[in-house]
């Protein structure tokens, strides 16, 4: 039995919600024995058939992070076999856990009101603010407005400075855009990942040390403040590039890591990035065109590496999909024969299965560290390296 809104060792009076041929989902709706480690949730709409977004509001930030590090612990000893311990490392820029979402998506129900779906459910819970997310999205004030003929919308605050505001009609529906309360760009979601711009450019700016990285509309980029410039370092400390290597940056988004690759290896080097996304590849090459020696090219992994005829590589980063990489793409990458490989996971299960099957092939976990970039969520992110035998 899965039970939300629990913590362990406590005794709680728990109403199932789910029931499968396996397992049983519940939530905690009265807590007999509480945990030591649980506090009052600090948002109203946190609790049993309440907002889905946030899971451990009623946890402090150190249980959180020892959750998450068990959770990390156990999938990379059931699915490869490791017996690891894990720490899970504070991303600066939350401060509470709170104020921290960049990027924030609210659905919208048929009378134009925000929220967020309720856990395991297409019912919406409206709410006026959210707690998680950055003071610069609560500035334009969606929560406070109806959005007729919205599915969804999604407010972003870019540390350039920029907001934007991305509205998802319904289909066959015009949506009415409210005067917010702080000037943003406003974007229409056609699907697929593109945008049209409908008021201001939807082009936005994220610094990373003295970097700027151009993100267009709804485009992919860490939601945490800290999170792209923690991941950079981390991925830089274990790919250690040198002057002269030939790297691999896939699954490789608007350039953030092929950035770092490309001033390691110097001009005598070459980072070779893949993406799928046609909107990403052209912020990437926006993104590095001071740097000759790195390229971007579009295509899923699966096939690019083939049609690009990459048979080597000093050097690999991937940052895959919440899917994770599956057998084919893990032996297509060990079959490159880098000396090194950086794995950046958002999902523990599916990296630990990757791990397991990159042991097979000569690439043994060497070292991993995992990262809080969402806070008052289960969601964890690592780094893993693995040193070719």
């Amino acid at each position: 039995m899965f039970v939300r809104h629990a913590l362990p060792g406590e005794r709680v009076i728990a109403r199932v919600t789910e029931e499968t041929s396996r397992f049983l989902r519940a939530d905690a709706v009265e807590i007999i024995e509480p945990s030591a480690d649980r506090v009052v949730p600090p948002c109203q709409y946190a609790g049993p058939g309440r907002c889905g977004g946030c899971d451990w509001q009623h946890a402090t930030l150190e249980a959180q992070r020892g959750l998450k590090a068990a959770v990390v612990a156990e999938q990379l000893h059931r699915l490869a076999g490791l017996e690891r311990e894990v720490v899970v490392e504070e991303v600066p820029g939350a401060k509470d856990g709170l104020g921290w979402r960049t990027r924030v998506q609210f659905a919208a129900r048929p009378d134009g009101q925000l929220g967020f779906r309720r856990h395991r459910s297409h019912d919406i819970e409206v709410v006026d603010a959210c707690l998680i997310a950055h003071p610069e999205v609560e500035a334009v004030g969606a929560e406070a407005y109806d959005w007729p003929g919205a599915a969804g919308v999604e407010v972003i605050a870019a540390s350039g400075g920029e907001r934007a505001v991305v509205v998802s009609p319904k289909p066959r529906r015009s949506v009415t855009v409210p005067e917010l309360d702080a000037p943003a760009s406003i974007l229409l979601n056609q699907g697929k990942g593109r945008t049209v711009p409908r008021r201001g450019s939807g082009v936005l700016h994220e610094q990373v040390g003295e970097r700027d990285f151009r993100v267009a509309g709804s485009g992919f980029w860490q939601v945490h403040p800290g999170a792209a410039e923690t991941l950079l370092d981390a991925v830089l400390s274990y790919a250690a590039p040198e002057p002269g290597e030939w790297a691999l940056d896939l699954y490789c988004g608007v350039g953030l890591f092929a950035a770092g690759l490309a001033e390691g290896v110097g001009p005598d080097g070459a980072v070779f990035g893949l993406e799928s996304e046609a909107a990403a590849v052209r912020d990437a090459r926006a993104n590095l065109r001071d740097l000759p020696q790195a390229r971007v090219e579009r295509g899923r992994v699966e096939e690019a590496l083939d049609r690009f005829q990459i048979e080597r590589a000093d050097l690999v980063v991937v940052d895959p999909p919440r899917s994770g990489l599956g057998r084919e793409v893990v032996e297509r990458i060990a079959g490159l024969e880098a000396s090194r490989i950086v794995y950046v996971s958002c999902d523990p299960a599916t990296l630990a299965r990757d791990l397991a099957w990159f042991a097979e092939r000569g690439y043994p976990l060497t070292d991993l560290r995992a990262f809080d970039a969402f806070p008052m969520t289960h969601h964890v992110e690592c780094v893993a390296l693995l040193v070719r035998e």
